[in-house]
């Protein structure tokens, strides 16, 4: 499995040991132990008001929406409250197929990922027939977590300087563009900590366990049932550990590895080192089908082609908007949904034989998304360097990428620019917690994974399934696609919901052939 090579050879980069400045982790101290369950007795008294979703929202008349009141800092739980919002669709109590009665199975919740990515359109989910049994059976709930769109928002810039236009995108930049990138780096970093003061230490992984537990209680569940995806998996993993007498059921889709010594800096070296797999595999697909988009017959002649575009628009940006930086978020998209590889190639052809619409469409930025791109960015960058040590020396994140981009350029530095305003992070840092759960501490959980998903490498899922006792890993073979749950393939989503349903799981592992590829289509 090219993946798991990949990633072996990640592991063996020379790594420096990340700042050891971390202090004890957020969960434990007794005083937070003691402020989740004050906040989670208040908030099954007051329970949630929902009601009309405000237009803001734009969610359909079938969900209702409230808040949920959690302390900022779980230490001190009766101090400064802030407000997380709340989305809902009800149970409808009927089978899809039968039109029969069903009973009700309590609340859903869903974190979709990110850190920085919004729940709230979880319940729209219920009108799509792959959903529509669990919409019978379940309140389907999504939230926005702390930080995250009208829920205590971070903005650490301004939105109007965030998109900067067309941009280049090396994949070997040079001394002079390292020096200007770890100056932006440090600047946002600093303008985090202007503009949300001594609080932004309060946005982390643990206390986003807790808000999960604080919801459990306002929507009257004893225990939780819960489905994240991706980062979602992660506050999934802290909650399990930290509450696991609350946890009914729980599946984890797409799984972080939750070692503690991968959070975060070495478990984005090893996505660095998964997506140029998956990017080969986007190519290998495109190559095969010459015949639709002429861009190569093999995944070498592919990826000169694409370079050619690189080239061009590094020169000319398309429709004034779309240059190597824009090109190389929309080809990301591909490489984390084998459903946009249709769309990616065709945008690629177009754009050689003249035609940069495709491209522009897919690839321009939206000056009125920018706001809501660096709230989330925003959030991000709070939850991840908050939650862990970083490397402090910009030459340890140089030494470290200019190894692994040698063999694996794609994503390799931009991952690096995402991420590294987190060397000069100015809030604390934790010590992540050890995931782990012992014999009979938790009821099955379900794990799925696919094995050549770049975003969450499926050691991922393999390491989780270790730390989880009792929990079950569904494999869907020499898959890619990030995020299984409800998506393509019927064996795997058969799984989940026979889970959901029925709380069955098939033994300790199980595999799914992958789903058929994407057609392609011009």
């Amino acid at each position: 499995m090219r993946t798991a090579a990949a990633l072996v050879a990640a592991g063996s980069l020379l790594l420096a040991t990340p700042s050891a400045t971390a202090r004890t982790p957020a969960s434990a101290p007794a005083s937070e132990a003691h402020g989740t369950a004050v906040a989670a007795a208040r908030a099954a008294s007051e329970g949630i008001d929902f009601g009309p979703c405000s237009a803001e929202q734009d969610l359909p008349p079938a969900v209702e929406c409230g808040t949920l009141r959690v302390p900022l800092d779980y230490a001190r739980p009766d101090g400064e409250q802030i407000l997380l919002t709340v989305s809902r669709s009800r149970a409808t109590g009927e089978d899809p197929a039968t039109g029969r009665a069903v009973p009700r199975q309590g609340s859903l919740v869903n974190n979709p990922g990110g850190p920085g990515v919004s729940g709230m359109y979880f319940p729209m989910l219920g009108v799509v027939p792959g959903w529509k049994r669990l919409a019978a059976a379940y309140d389907l709930v999504g939230y926005a977590p702390r930080g995250v769109g009208r829920s205590a928002p971070l903005s650490c810039a301004d939105p109007k300087t965030f998109h900067q236009g067309p941009a280049p995108a090396p994949r070997h930049p040079s001394a002079r563009v390292k020096r200007e990138r770890a100056a932006r780096a440090a600047a946002y970093a600093r303008g985090c900590a202007e503009r949300t003061g001594d609080a932004l230490r309060h946005y982390t992984s643990p206390n986003n366990a807790r808000d999960l537990d604080v919801l459990r209680a306002a929507l009257g569940e004893t225990r939780l049932t819960f489905l994240g995806s991706s980062y979602g998996t992660y506050i999934g993993a802290l909650y399990a550990t930290l509450f696991p007498s609350h946890v009914r059921r729980m599946v984890f889709d797409s799984a972080v590895n939750p070692a503690p010594e991968r959070i975060w800096y070495r478990n984005n070296l090893a996505q660095s080192a998964a997506f140029e797999d998956r990017w080969a595999d986007f190519r290998a697909w495109v190559a095969r089908h010459h015949d639709v988009y002429g861009l190569g017959d093999t995944a070498r002649e592919v990826r000169d082609s694409y370079d050619v575009v690189r080239e061009r628009l590094a020169g000319e940006p398309a429709g004034g908007k779309v240059g190597p930086a824009q090109l190389h978020t929309a080809m990301l998209k591909a490489a984390y949904y084998d459903d946009h590889w249709p769309q990616r190639a065709h945008a690629l052809s177009a754009y050689l034989k003249g035609d940069p619409g495709p491209l522009v469409e897919q690839a321009e930025e939206h000056p009125e998304a920018a706001a809501e791109a660096e709230n989330t960015r925003a959030v991000y960058l709070a939850v991840e360097c908050n939650d862990a040590p970083w490397p402090t020396d910009f030459a340890v994140w140089d030494r470290d990428n200019t190894r692994l981009a040698r063999r694996a350029p794609f994503e390799t530095w931009d991952n690096v620019w995402t991420n590294l305003p987190c060397a000069y992070w100015p809030a604390p840092r934790l010590k992540p917690l050890d995931v782990r759960a012992g014999k009979g501490e938790l009821p099955p959980t379900l794990i799925l994974a696919a094995e050549r998903d770049a975003a969450t490498p499926y050691d991922g899922a393999l390491e989780l399934h270790r730390r989880l006792a009792g929990s079950t890993l569904v494999t869907e073979r020499d898959g890619g696609s990030h995020g299984l749950a409800g998506g393509a393939n019927a064996c795997v989503n058969a799984h989940l919901t026979a889970y959901l349903l029925e709380g069955r799981v098939p033994g300790r592992r199980a595999s799914c052939a992958p789903h058929p590829a994407p057609e392609p289509t011009t």
